[in-house]
Formats: C-alpha cells, structure tokens, sequence
C-alpha cells in the first residue's frame, strides 16, 4: 500500500507542473493523458467542456467533446455533442456535480443510453470514471477516464482525481482565454488579407498560414492590388508585397495593419515613382507618427511589356524573391537593403529591375517558410528554389504549389507564421 500511495503523491506533484504553458484545449487533454497514463493505466481519457451558446431546441447547456489529433477514435467525432440532460455519464457528472463511476456493462444498460453503450463496447471499456471540472465560475466540463478492466476507485483514489480535475479545470479556464485571444488576432490579421485581384494575363495565388502554438500570431502578410495607369492607353500595373512585422503578438498584427495601409497609400500618392519611393515614404510616416514597424519586406511593381512583364522591386531586409521561367536555372533575385528600423534616419531605398517572360513564376514569401534552427537559411532558399521549379516544368497550379511548399520546406508550422504569394505570367499575355 506504501508503494501505491507513494505512486499517487508522485502523480499529485507531477500535476502540479503538467500543465504550465498548455497551448489550448486539445493540449490540455493531451497533458492531463499524460499525467495519469503511467499510474492509473487507463485505455481513454477524454475531456468534455460546456458551450456558451445555446443549443437549440434541446434541454439543457450543451457540452462538447475536445478532439485529441494524435489519437483516432472515431467514437467522439460520432457523438461529438451532448447536453447535460443526456444519457451520458459525463452529463450525469456534470448535473449532480459529483464523480460518477460505472463499472460494468450491465450498470451502464441498465443508467445510460444506447449511445454510450455503443462507445463502451466499440472502444471496450470494462469500467469508468467521469469527473466534474469546477473553474473558478462554476462548472466548465468533464474529465472521463476509462479502464479495459474492471477497476473500482478507493477513496485515496477518488482524492487524486478530484486533485487532477482541479489543475485540469484551472488549465482549461487559462486555454480557453488563449484560444479566444488567438482566434480574435488569426481573426484580424485574415480580415486584413485581401484577396488576390484578377489581372489579365497574369495568374496570382497567396496563403496565409498561422503558427498553431501558443498565440503566435502577430505581423507576416501579403498583398497584392491594381495600380491605377498613367495614362488613358497605359499597360495595365501591378502591385504585390510581402512582409513581416517583427513581434508575435496582436500588436504586431495591427501594426502590420497599418504599415500595409500607409504602403498603399504611398503607391498612390505617388503613381509616377516606382516601389522604393514607396517604401521610402512608408519609413518617413511611420518615423513621423512614432509608429514602431519594425521588420522586413518586399515591394514589387508588374509592368506589362512587349514580352511578358517587367518587374521593379524593393527589398527591406527581407527574404529573397525566386524567380522560376522554364528551362533556366531558378534565380534568386538577392539585392536587398537595411530592414526596416524607425529609430534609424530614412534613406532612398534601391530598386532593381528584371523581365518577367511568358510563363515565368514568381514567389515571395516570409521567412517562417525558410528560417529554422536547425537548417542553414540558404539550403532552405535552394530547397525552395528546386521544389517550385519542379512545379513551374509540370505547370502545376498556383494553389497547388503554395500548399506544397508550404507543407514541404516548413519542418515546423508551430514555429512561425507563413505568408506567400505567387505571381505568374501567362504565355501569350504580351499585348
């Protein structure tokens, strides 16, 4: 018996500890498996929480299961919605705010529905356990862990599981606060992701990708937007950016805002200068509002010519464009200047010019695709490079290629947010 409740002071220490820094919901229930994985040898914990919302026409506040993505039980997908007033040990849990143990099939026919018979058998439980989870508002779901055999709780036992859900519901309150903040930033920061325009001869795609851990969101973006022409019969004008605005963070989300929106307003302001004397006139508002956007970008204007489309681009510091055009080498248009630093006097940014023929592609992007710890940034560029000039000789689509770089050359999507966008000419588009 020593060993027993030595074993649970140990698994009462180790709660203690399990759930500082939980990413969200799913996280948590992934700790709290963990936790009592070795010492109570359960074949399933799951985690149920309440809804806020109403549930329609059904009685009762309504709970939902949270999805664990390293496991497959297709059971909580079926029968992924409850209410209180359901047939369910959970719910009977959450009703009676009491533990609530069943430990045989004939007790669970004999209390419960057809539904939870269903999950016993297919998932073959012998005995369970489903306990209430108190926040510090009242009650905000359930825990529920099963055993493949017969298993009756002491009441040393029954102490270690109250302990557990306590952490567990404190755990879930601090996620769910983080889920809500990082959901309203992903929010914000997508509002202020247009659309790609229609331009003729000209095919565009972008993506967007947010880091998944903590609340990392914060200042990458795209953009991409008709320049007015210069005159009546002028070639139609493109404009496109990529950018990262230091900081992971809803500040660093609305300064991106801003910055995106004092770009644009530079470029029309300024119809007859080229992408650097927007960039320029970017740096000086941001130095005379006192706006702190700090970080990298590419600016780039598309000019329709005789053949294809001439490109005119400035670099902040930023990752360098690719250019692909089938049957050539990929380029790696590395001509860049300073970063972008509003503490630092403003200079005439640089540009540089090359030609866009007929079918070439190009990509920008931030460096959430590129830059790990673990690999040196300038393969990554080169891994880059060869994967999209693969795509651009089999003439995949826009779409298609941002998705498979995105899920090949990023080793960790958790690390970083990601924007791309892609810009291709199509053959036959010279006027």
């Amino acid at each position: 018996m020593d060993g027993v409740r030595k074993s649970r002071m140990r698994l009462l220490l180790q709660a203690a500890e399990a759930f500082v820094g939980a990413a969200g919901v799913a996280d948590v229930r992934r700790r709290v498996r963990d936790l009592v994985l070795n010492d109570l040898k359960p074949v399933y914990v799951g985690l149920s929480l309440l809804e806020h919302r109403g549930n329609g026409h059904r009685p009762g506040p309504a709970a939902r299961r949270i999805l664990d993505p390293e496991i497959d039980v297709q059971m909580e997908t079926r029968y992924r919605t409850y209410t209180v007033m359901d047939e369910w040990p959970t719910a009977r849990a959450l009703r009676e705010r009491r533990i609530v143990t069943v430990t045989s099939r004939e007790e669970l026919a004999e209390s419960y529905g057809e539904q939870a018979l269903d999950v016993w058998d297919t998932l073959g439980f012998a005995s369970l356990a489903a306990i209430p989870l108190e926040g510090t508002q009242g009650a905000i779901g359930a825990l529920i862990i099963a055993w493949g055999e017969v298993h009756e709780l002491d009441p040393d036992e029954r102490a270690v599981l109250k302990a557990v859900a306590q952490y567990t519901a404190l755990a879930t309150e601090r996620a769910l606060r983080l889920d809500d903040r990082t959901s309203v930033a992903h929010g914000l920061q997508k509002a202020l992701l247009t659309s790609v325009p229609d331009v003729p001869g000209l095919d565009l795609a972008a993506l967007y990708q947010p880091a998944a851990a903590f609340d990392l969101v914060g200042g990458d973006w795209y953009d991409a937007y008709r320049l007015p022409v210069e005159a009546p019969d002028g070639p139609p004008r493109l404009a496109v950016t990529v950018g990262d605005i230091t900081g992971h963070n809803t500040r660093a989300a609305a300064i991106m805002g801003q910055a995106r929106s004092m770009l644009r307003q530079a470029d029309i302001d300024h119809l007859h200068r080229g992408p650097a004397h927007a960039v320029t006139a970017l740096e000086r508002a941001c130095n005379v509002l006192s706006l702190p956007a700090t970080g990298t970008l590419v600016h780039a204007h598309l000019t329709r010519a005789d053949e294809g489309w001439e490109l005119r681009w400035s670099n902040a510091g930023h990752p360098p464009p690719l250019l692909a055009v089938p049957g050539r080498a990929v380029e790696v248009l590395h001509p860049h200047d300073r970063l972008l630093l509003p503490d630092l006097p403003c200079g005439q940014r640089t540009e540089h010019r090359t030609a866009l023929p007929p079918g070439a592609t190009l990509l920008l992007y931030t460096d959430g695709l590129v830059e790990r710890r673990s690999r040196a940034l300038d393969s990554s560029i080169e891994a880059t490079g060869r994967l999209l000039q693969q795509h651009v000789a089999a003439g995949a689509p826009l779409h298609d290629v941002l998705r498979d770089l995105h899920r090949r050359i990023a080793v960790d999507p958790n690390e970083d947010d990601v924007a791309l966008l892609a810009v291709r000419v199509r053959h036959g588009a010279a006027p």
